[in-house]
């Protein structure tokens, strides 16, 4: 027969190893907002996601279109293939996020932060991108044609294949950034010797 003291050490010791367990990758539990749950291929178009922290989330395939995401935690988040189109990211916050494919088509995008972000494929027709932060972003294959990236920060970003047609990259910081294969039929501010 055990011990009390036994008892215990046995109680404690599967008490650890519960919240070992659940630190260790236990799912979290789904968020929903009105109508909107937050898993891929979620459907929240003109959802109001304003400051929520969605950070590390997948989201992959999820559509918000027209929602109004301004300054939300995406960050780390799986946005592969999401769709954004018209969507106020006004201050959002997506660096180190995961985004290829993704479309940002005519988003509100000022002084959203994708430091560090992987937007190959990512199609940005349109979009305001005003005082952005693409630092050290990896943009191959990236469309851009009449965004404004006026004022932002583009330092160290690889715009491999892009397409910049009639964008705006006037006042954008290009330190170290590289356009290799890019096109930039009819843009302003944009580097004349690639």
């Amino acid at each position: 027969m055990p011990t009390p003291e036994f008892r215990r050490y046995a109680a404690a010791f599967l008490l650890l190893l519960g919240g070992q367990a659940q630190a260790a990758g236990s799912p979290e539990a789904p968020l929903v907002f009105g109508s909107c749950g937050i898993w891929p291929h979620a459907r929240c178009r003109g959802a109001d996601l304003r400051h929520q922290d969605l950070s590390a989330r997948d989201l992959a395939g999820a559509d918000f279109t027209g929602a109004n995401l301004a300054r939300v935690d995406l960050r780390a988040a799986n946005l592969a293939g999401a769709i954004f189109d018209g969507a106020d990211l006004t201050g959002a916050r997506l660096s180190k996020a995961n985004a290829p494919g993704a479309s940002f088509r005519n988003a509100k995008m000022v002084g959203a932060d994708l430091e560090f972000a992987r937007v190959m494929r990512a199609d940005f027709s349109g979009a305001d991108l005003t005082a952005a932060n693409l630092e050290a972003a990896k943009a191959a294959f990236a469309w851009f044609p009449r965004a404004r990236l006026s004022n932002a920060n583009l330092q160290e970003t690889k715009f491999s294949a892009c397409n910049f047609q009639g964008a705006n990259l006037e006042g954008a910081l290009l330190r170290y950034t590289i356009f290799p294969d890019s096109s930039f039929e009819g843009c302003t501010g944009c580097p004349t010797d690639w």
